[in-house]
């Protein structure tokens, strides 16, 4: 099932100055969708998908625009996603938090506390915006899909909201002091990041001692800006050997 749509497609004033107000008053995070089911989103397990709705950024080449707002309906309900997964058990090794931003919500705790008292294991996808909110959660996650998006320079320019690069320093440095599982991964397109930003990236990578890094395609579906999909270009070989200078392990998704 893919998330649904949301409803409200004015953007608040808190939205537009790059952050909303946490939301963590409701019981459990506002849901936008789930799927049933995936190979792709925890690598080497099968899962169910959440997608919780709210985030602050506003990448361009977003495709869950519908769930930036955090305020649209959902035809799905936390007690019945949780009698759903209690007869998974067996059959589903875990479930997969994504977005929007799962962590603008304080309540995910919450709910990752939830889905691993029934037996299953946790992953989360997010871009670290919220360090605090994500350092919390960690104890309660086995498994992190982690988005790059810029340089620490250029971190404002690509997500809209500002100072979010140090927040994302903050986020990674939390993140590999705990030892959790994780992937880092950056979406790449050439009007975004350029050859220049994707080499400073992987130094910065570098110096935290990441050594394994996820390219990741642009992927048209669902993004609403035009430009971006009919300018795409795939990553060139000869950046790949740069790129790998500074991360040896580097797959192009």
């Amino acid at each position: 099932m893919l998330p649904a749509r949301g409803t409200d497609s004015g953007r608040s004033a808190a939205a537009a100055n790059g952050i909303l107000p946490d939301t963590g008053s409701h019981p459990l995070p506002p849901l936008g969708g789930f799927a049933p089911f995936s190979t792709v989103d925890y690598p080497g397990h099968l899962c169910a998908v959440i997608y919780t709705q709210g985030c602050p950024c506003r990448c361009r080449y977003c495709h869950n625009p519908h769930l930036q707002q955090g305020r649209g309906h959902s035809n799905v309900s936390w007690p019945a996603f949780m009698r759903w997964l209690a007869t998974r058990r067996g059959l589903l090794d875990a479930v997969a938090f994504c977005g929007g931003e799962p962590t603008v919500h304080k309540s995910l705790q919450a709910a990752l506390r939830k889905v691993r008292n029934l037996g299953f294991s946790v992953a989360l996808h997010t871009s670290g915006i919220y360090p605090y909110n994500f350092s919390q959660m960690l104890p309660y996650i086995d498994w992190v899909g982690f988005d790059i998006k810029a340089p620490l320079a250029r971190y404002a320019d690509v997500t809209g909201v500002p100072g979010s690069g140090i927040r994302v320093q903050n986020s990674v440095e939390c993140m590999l002091f705990s030892n959790v599982a994780y992937e880092i991964r950056t979406t790449v397109h050439p009007a975004i990041l350029d050859a220049a930003d994707l080499v400073t990236i992987a130094r910065w990578l570098k110096l935290m001692g990441i050594s394994s890094w996820v390219l990741q395609s642009f992927n048209p579906a669902g993004c609403v800006n035009m430009d971006l999909v009919t300018s795409y270009a795939p990553i060139h070989h000869q950046l790949l050997d740069k790129l790998r200078e500074h991360v040896p392990n580097i797959l192009v998704r």
